[in-house]
């Protein structure tokens, strides 16, 4: 039987193949907004790694064996990594300098049954508080969720090896119940609070665990694409949220995972830094535009601007006071472009 052919890595699958989120396949609309660089991550504060250099990554890392080799492969890239990501990163920069011909796979099985016992007590501590949101429900309602999250916390606190927690498998679970009409804000409230559960976005323990059994190539793989370019939805797909640049924002990718489908509002409480990350993402968008580099897109701050603070429930106020164009003037450019397009 032929050896089965490996699919090549592109801009395009890279995220399909190596982080676990969804094909970005709907979003071609946001081609525009993935080209630019120097761009701010509106959910994290980071530059975003412009994709266009995740080729000649991919050929470096082909070609890292040890641990030294990794963590020269991702020097370049410390001021983009997510705080994760940059923890990690210090870990294995430690280990390296001590064992340089060793593999990080080896850093992570040291130290993963601490993060293993840290990673339980923070799984705890947000089903504490699904918890305490379940006494404003009916005790009916209360009691179903209640005995979800025991379930949760038998799994979590067992030593079976073959009886693992799942954070999706307990969301999904939430979805089994139905609430009353008068305690569906509250249930919402709940579902909300259960994504707060450690993932390795958010969690360093988190990562440890489930990287110890990865290999070294697709971990430090993992680390540099968390913080390259990908195109979020500021109102979900799943909630109705179009697929046009007006409901685009160019995140990074671990940005874009993380929130899932939580409502922006939602998101900034987890993230209270959003607001700040947002308008530095709009002056770096408009330093792009002004540099000719988004041409046929100029209205797009005042759509992005509207849509943030629709999504946002107002927490969102971005100025467009650095804009050259007024409204009128920015529909205007747009509508020359797509007439010099027409034309030729």
């Amino acid at each position: 039987m032929p050896a089965k052919k490996l699919k090549r890595i592109t801009p395009q699958n890279y995220l399909k193949y190596y982080y676990d989120i969804p094909f970005e396949g709907k979003t071609s609309a946001g081609k525009p907004l993935r080209k630019l660089k120097n761009i701010t991550c509106p959910y994290r504060g980071v530059k975003i790694i412009p994709n266009e250099t995740i080729k000649g990554f991919e050929k470096g890392l082909a070609r890292c064996k040890t641990a030294i080799d990794a963590v020269e492969l991702l020097a370049p890239y410390q001021e983009n990594m997510l705080s994760v990501e940059k923890s990690i990163y210090a870990i294995f920069k430690d280990f390296a300098l001590l064992n340089p011909e060793d593999n990080l796979q080896n850093c992570l099985q040291m130290i993963k049954t601490n993060c293993l016992t840290k990673l339980k007590l923070e799984e705890m501590e947000v089903l504490d508080d699904v918890d305490i949101l379940t006494r404003k429900l009916s005790p009916q309602t209360a009691l179903k969720i209640r005995a979800k999250t025991t379930k949760c916390r038998q799994i979590i606190l067992s030593s079976s090896t073959n009886d693992t927690f799942k954070r999706k498998i307990f969301l999904n679970s939430l979805e089994e119940i139905i609430p009353k009409e008068n305690e569906r804000e509250i249930f919402n409230d709940i579902k909300n609070k259960a994504l707060f559960l450690p993932t390795s976005e958010s969690s360093r323990n988190a990562f440890v665990v489930k990287y110890s059994k990865r290999t070294q190539m697709e971990f430090v793989r993992r680390i540099f694409i968390a913080s390259t370019g990908s195109i979020e939805h500021v109102t979900p797909a799943s909630h109705g949220g179009l697929n046009t640049i007006g409901n685009f924002l160019l995140t990074t990718a671990s940005g874009n995972r993380y929130r899932e489908n939580m409502p922006l509002s939602e998101y900034i409480k987890r993230h209270p830094q959003i607001p700040g990350y947002m308008q530095k993402y709009i002056d770096d968008i408009i330093r792009e535009i002004h540099a000719g580099n988004l041409q046929g897109n100029e209205t797009y701050p005042y759509k992005i601007k509207k849509k943030l603070f629709e999504e946002s429930k107002g927490r969102i106020m971005i100025s467009l006071s650095a804009y050259k164009y007024s409204e009128e003037e920015a529909a205007l450019a747009v509508e020359a472009y797509e007439h010099r397009w027409d034309n030729q």
